[in-house]
């Protein structure tokens, strides 16, 4: 008998405990509860006042964009107003006068550049002829040495040197001549060529009138290198 009272104890004190853990469960349920719903509540408010925030900030900027596009610019109105002043008749021939003077006056340089390099002035063309039978010749070098190089004029200027004074004339027959002066100058001294060269029309050739030589150093000295004799 003692042995199943000591049984029915122990079941009713299993019994009691168990009730006590379901009540304990059920409180901490309850609790769990009402702060998750508080959580759900905060979660549900949190998006509700960030979009009322960034509406309003939305509103306040579109606002301030609008005020700023509706501003003029106050240099820029003078400009839509100024009328377009009518060219004269008078504005518009010198216009084109000075047009075409700025035209002839690159004409006429493009010309004279296509001149000088395709088309060698008749001067130029003397002067190389006189200036290769002198570096040819024995009295000159003997007096002068050699090479032999020739040039315009006595002076620094490359320009000026390279200019050949010149005469072009035609006679009573029509036949060209052309006469040039210039300096030559060797190792050993230095002279000065007096030369003129016609254009003999049976052969359509150019011939020398005369080749004079006038050696100043070291030694003065007149040479005729060249004297025209009519067959």
């Amino acid at each position: 008998m003692r042995r199943g009272a000591s049984i029915a104890c122990q079941h009713l004190k299993i019994a009691r405990d168990l009730l006590l853990r379901q009540r304990e469960v059920a409180h901490y349920c309850s609790e769990g509860a009402a702060a998750s719903s508080s959580i759900f509540i905060n979660a549900d408010i949190r998006p509700k006042i960030g979009m009322r925030f960034f509406s309003s900030s939305m509103t306040t900027f579109k606002g301030t964009r609008k005020d700023i596009s509706t501003v003029d610019d106050p240099f820029d109105a003078p400009t839509y107003h100024i009328p377009e002043k009518p060219v004269t008749f008078t504005e518009g021939a010198s216009y084109s006068v000075i047009i075409l003077a700025g035209l002839g006056v690159a004409g006429f340089a493009a010309y004279a550049v296509f001149k000088e390099l395709i088309f060698e002035p008749k001067e130029y063309k003397i002067f190389g002829k006189a200036l290769e039978r002198i570096q040819h010749d024995s009295q000159v070098s003997v007096r002068i040495g050699s090479p032999v190089t020739g040039y315009g004029s006595e002076s620094r200027n490359r320009a000026a040197r390279q200019r050949i004074p010149n005469r072009v004339w035609t006679d009573e027959d029509g036949i060209e001549h052309v006469e040039v002066n210039f300096y030559i100058r060797g190792p050993h001294g230095a002279g000065k060529v007096y030369t003129e060269m016609f254009k003999d029309s049976s052969d359509n050739k150019w011939k020398f009138t005369y080749l004079i030589v006038e050696i100043k150093s070291p030694s003065p000295v007149k040479l005729l290198l060249e004297s025209y004799v009519p067959a």
